[in-house]
């Protein structure tokens, strides 16, 4: 008898449970598990109090990337900058300790390949289509744009991963995300996720795992990909998925710790299997037209506050729910902006362009291609751009990229999550704006009292050369350079 059809999450679902329980709940295998320096101590210590070792050491990786400052960390003798910050000094050693005792693969602060986990994985070909990937950190749903099923994991779960090299979960609900059509000029990926973040909300996927599909996902590049399925936490999902194709493939070949030869055609033939059948039914599924999507920004203190760059700033009346009313004069009154205001309008003193959504290559190209021959505003005070790792900057100063940025007046630092979250010397100033490529706009996300603008590389590099927010397609000669 024919198998009913299954969808893309379904099917990696299926291939990695190790036993069904009576209660729903099954014991799943963690093909991967990335490891960094906020969440790993306790994790670390409680295997130690309990005489454990680590169960798969050759399925974990470990980057510091939280707390690590971008600013240089080797003197000119060739030693390593002691950290400033006595808590985030101390996750850094904790971190090293941690790993040599357990026998893990670690790039180091100082390494050429350290980074931002969730660009290392990908780089690096740790990341697989078709695997389970998890992280003490919300963001691992990056790891879905090559097909993997990638999600965040509390402490208590990062212990039972080195422990057991599984977890004990829930099945998720099922949702599609269908774009039909093609984006306009100037709209990417990141413009793209928050629209859909603004249509269906930051509860809309509460529950589930989204697919992304339609033409839109299957053109766009794998870096563009990663972003889109970076903020699938920011709209509630449990993870996001694209399915791999030959981009990804090609994308993965060659990478270190990807297979290789035979092992990789074989790993190939697997992944074409990883598609959603003709006729498999999702739980929940929404449709949104590519040309509705313009270039995006947010207002707000939640990614869901997002207008076109070519909106204004919303009404907390206009809401129809009294909740969201609440909110959105609570984010007006945080945020300093009034009903009415065209976003165009919003003078911005920072500059932010980084983080594991937007800090590959293909984002600083993006970036660097509005900045080039052009110089900051006058009322940019502080304008950095953080790479995503080692090798992303070594590749963007072998292009000439960091020059871009430093003739323009940006300031190009060492690789790390920096001002995306405030754990490092990265901040915001109180009260000042940032236009950021980061994920969260949150109440001082980026600094006591900051006020965050999301945006896309492309924008926040418009932002920095006007000193507002800017529709990047205004600055049409550097588009077309």
């Amino acid at each position: 008898m024919a198998s009913k059809p299954r969808t893309l999450y379904q099917k990696i679902w299926d291939a990695h449970v190790v036993e069904r329980r009576d209660d729903g709940t099954c014991l799943v295998f963690i093909d991967r598990h990335l490891v960094h320096e906020v969440t790993s101590p306790q994790a670390f210590e409680a295997l130690r109090l309990a005489g454990r070792e680590v169960r798969r050491p050759d399925l974990t990786l470990a980057v510091p990337d939280h707390n690590v400052p971008t600013t240089p960390r080797m003197a000119a003798d060739g030693t390593r900058i002691p950290i400033d910050d006595p808590q985030s000094a101390q996750q850094l050693a904790a971190l090293e300790r941690n790993v040599e005792q357990f026998g893990i693969r670690y790039f180091g602060a100082t390494a050429k390949e350290q980074g931002i986990v969730h660009v290392v994985g990908p780089e690096q070909g740790f990341s697989l289509p078709g695997a389970t990937i998890v992280c003490g950190d919300s963001h691992t749903a990056c790891h879905g744009g090559i097909g993997a099923l990638a999600f965040g994991i509390g402490t208590s779960e990062v212990e039972h991963v080195l422990a057991t090299q599984t977890l004990l979960l829930t099945p998720s609900r099922t949702m599609e995300v269908r774009v039909e059509g093609e984006l306009g000029p100037g709209v990417t990926p990141k413009d793209l996720i928050l629209h859909i973040i603004g249509v269906i909300g930051t509860a809309g996927g509460t529950g589930h795992v989204i697919e992304y599909r339609g033409r839109v996902f299957e053109e766009m590049s794998v870096e563009g990909r990663l972003t889109v399925s970076n903020m699938s936490i920011e709209a509630g999902a449990r993870a996001g998925l694209i399915a791999p194709d030959d981009s990804v493939f090609d994308y993965l070949k060659g990478r270190p710790l990807a297979p290789q030869g035979e092992d990789l055609d074989a790993a190939v033939d697997y992944w074409r299997t990883l598609r959603t059948d003709e006729g498999a039914e999702f739980d929940k599924s929404i449709t949104i037209l590519a040309r509705d999507v313009e270039p995006t920004v947010t207002w707000g203190t939640s990614p869901e506050d997002v207008v076109p760059i070519g909106g204004t700033v919303p009404d907390p009346a206009d809401f129809a729910d009294p909740s969201k009313q609440d909110a959105a004069r609570k984010s007006l009154d945080y945020m300093g902006l009034t009903p009415g205001t065209s976003m165009r309008d919003i003078a911005v003193e920072n500059i932010f362009i980084g983080s594991c959504t937007n800090s590959r290559i293909e984002d600083l190209r993006a970036a660097a291609k509005v900045l080039r021959g052009r110089k900051i505003a006058n009322g940019i005070r502080w304008a950095i751009v953080v790479p995503g790792s080692g090798l992303v900057k070594l590749q963007a100063e072998a292009e000439g990229l960091d020059k871009v940025f430093t003739d323009a007046g940006l300031e190009w630092r060492e690789p790390g999550c920096s001002a995306c979250l405030g754990m490092n010397p990265d901040k915001v100033p109180m009260g000042e704006r940032c236009a950021s490529t980061s994920n969260r706009n949150f109440v001082g996300r980026q600094g006591p009292g900051s006020r965050t603008h999301l945006v896309s590389p492309a924008m926040a590099a418009a932002a920095a050369v006007t000193g507002r927010l800017t529709d990047v397609r205004e600055l049409e000669g550097e588009l077309q350079a």
